[in-house]
């Protein structure tokens, strides 16, 4: 039998704040890993690291995030309420050191994209820098936010209004296989990995049988 241990609420309040804080983010699981690029009134551009991204809805296309509290300066939600527009470029393992730098702490005036060695890429349907390094990127619009008072955080919703992927990557049905373009996922803030595919299935229907779908997806690619 393996061992276990099991924690409490008043065990949780006994931890010292950074080791608390790094098994809770990292015992949530696996999260989507995202650089966030967006850019200030005085066109300077800004990359940050962010594991909360989550999807809202599909129609309108929507996506949400949280910021940690404002006790200092957050400079990619300053930028994102004042222009309206983000991207979200998500990041590949030739990238992966690059994209943990853009964690550091750059002074006000500095570029993570020159900071990190990144190359800024831009659209006509926003203001917004994509990472040309990326493989998979969005462009967002801005659509609300809301403080969250358990915590002090702050969760930020934005629309999609720009996709760029490799277009070998979208299945017949509209399935984008990431996996497929090297997408890294992250656990707790500085823990990196990749992925194994192991299987799609088919819709979930009660004393119905389940049944792969890997098979008709390659078949169609």
């Amino acid at each position: 039998m393996i061992e276990q241990t099991i924690l409490h609420g008043e065990d949780f309040e006994a931890m010292p704040d950074r080791y608390r804080a790094t098994l809770i983010n990292s015992i949530s699981g696996f999260k989507s890993l995202g650089l966030i690029g967006t850019v200030n009134d005085k066109d300077i551009t800004n990359i940050a690291v962010f594991n909360s991204i989550v999807h809202i809805g599909a129609s309108p296309p929507l996506l949400g995030m949280v910021f940690r509290p404002d006790t200092v300066r957050r400079h990619t939600l300053e930028n994102i309420l004042s222009n309206k527009h983000y991207t979200i470029n998500q990041v590949h393992a030739s990238m992966l050191s690059m994209a943990h730098l853009a964690s550091a702490k750059f002074d006000d005036d500095t570029s993570e994209f020159s900071g990190c060695n990144f190359t800024e890429e831009y659209s006509d349907i926003g203001k917004a820098p994509y990472i040309k390094e990326s493989t998979v990127k969005m462009m967002l619009e801005y659509r609300m936010h809301m403080p969250i008072p358990l915590n002090g955080t702050i969760f930020l919703i934005g629309e999609i209004i720009e996709i760029r992927v490799p277009k070998h990557i979208i299945n017949h049905d509209g399935f984008a296989d990431i996996h497929q373009a090297g997408t890294l996922t992250v656990a707790g803030l500085d823990a990196y990995y990749s992925t194994n595919f192991i299987d799609r299935f088919a819709y979930a229907r009660p004393n119905m049988p389940i049944t792969s779908l890997m098979n008709k997806s390659e078949d169609s690619r």
